[in-house]
């Protein structure tokens, strides 16, 4: 599949801009799973039987180690196909509690040489209500092939001082529609949002949003759900020091590390577009983050490593640096659609090896 994809398909969705290439693909998938059963017909294609036990975390069971990263289906439309694909798992998103258009085009850029991608979207999407509302009518939690994260992060209009409000509105929508909740403080794309991994500010939006959780399952609004913070890979040893701190004392399930970043490094010295960069460039500074939180957390804090994975060979080093799950989306674009199986078929072997 991958060969068929790269030299195919890839020729085709290289000419194209590449966000008009990603709506393409966007549009193609939401066809599949529009069609009754395709999407389930493919997964019993793709699923590995056999070849792979559940992965158990955070109260979920995850038919193999690989998912898909928030950024491709920003509006939870083509998730159902993408468990045919081999993932064993998707996180839609970035969801914001107002609708908004994200940053002025063009703001996707392809480095192939590098197998690379810059991104500066800025968390286009439909908003939380219409993402609830879409995935009210699909499968819930516990009737799905495999587990789905959301991703949330702050409005575009919403000052520092109401970002606690606005993430929790967006918490309070799509929680019941969610199997964990992804916060993202880390896209460097939205005015002002990193500054919500400073201590004083994370403590206080995790804690409410802890607090939130908590207070549905009390008052059987619906169960709590996992919540995982995902963090930028440019932090300092102090501000992930301090981070995992926070998570430590509110008893956070897991983190994600890591979003893009901010670097300009080696043949990206030069460039001048803003935006984060993805793929192949960040694979060591994510690990090297993946290594640090297992250490200084002695492994009881749940990892979802990402970050430049394109293979097998970068999947299992973020497991061998302690991550207990993996993402991909850059990779994805590079090596076609069925690269996840492919790499879960690898790891499944590598696991049970050990």
């Amino acid at each position: 599949m991958g060969a068929l994809y790269r030299k195919f398909l890839k020729p085709l969705f290289f000419k194209l801009d590449p966000e008009q290439a990603h709506e393409v693909a966007v549009k193609g998938l939401e066809t599949l799973g529009a069609i009754p059963g395709a999407a389930r017909a493919l997964a019993a294609i793709t699923h590995l039987s056999e070849e792979a036990e559940p992965v158990e975390l955070f109260g979920l069971a995850f038919p193999n180690r690989v998912g898909l990263a928030a950024g491709f289906d920003k509006n939870a439309v083509c998730w159902q196909a993408l468990a045919g694909l081999g993932f064993g798992h998707v996180e839609v998103g970035t969801v914001t509690f107002r609708p908004q258009p994200g940053n002025p085009q063009p703001r996707l850029f392809r480095f192939p040489e590098h197998e690379a991608v810059l991104n500066r979207m800025g968390f286009n999407n439909e908003g939380a209500q219409a993402v609830a509302d879409r995935l009210a009518k699909a499968p819930g939690p516990g009737k799905r092939l495999i587990p789905l994260g959301v991703n949330i992060g702050k409005s575009k209009v919403a000052p520092l001082d109401e970002a606690v409000a606005d993430y929790l509105g967006s918490f309070q929508l799509l929680a019941d529609h969610a199997d964990y909740v992804a916060i993202n403080v880390s896209s460097p794309n939205t005015p002002d949002l990193r500054k919500l991994q400073e201590e004083s500010r994370l403590r206080e939006l995790l804690d409410e949003l802890c607090r939130c959780n908590a207070r549905r399952e009390e008052v059987r609004l619906g169960s709590s759900k996992p919540i995982l913070l995902k963090i930028a890979p440019d932090l300092s040893h102090e501000q992930l020091d301090d981070i995992l701190g926070i998570l430590i004392d509110l008893k956070l399930d897991g983190i994600i590390a890591t979003n893009t970043t901010m670097a300009r490094e080696g043949p990206f010295a030069d460039l001048t577009e803003a935006g984060g960069i993805s793929g192949a460039p960040i694979r060591e500074m994510s690990t090297a983050m993946v290594a640090r939180i297992a250490k200084l957390t002695e492994g009881k804090l749940p990892i979802i490593g990402v970050g430049g994975i394109s293979d097998p060979d970068t999947a299992a080093e973020k497991l061998d640096a302690g991550a207990s799950l993996v993402q991909l989306y850059s990779g994805m674009i590079y090596e076609g659609p069925f690269m996840a199986r492919g790499i879960a078929k690898a790891l499944s072997r590598k696991m049970s090896d050990l």
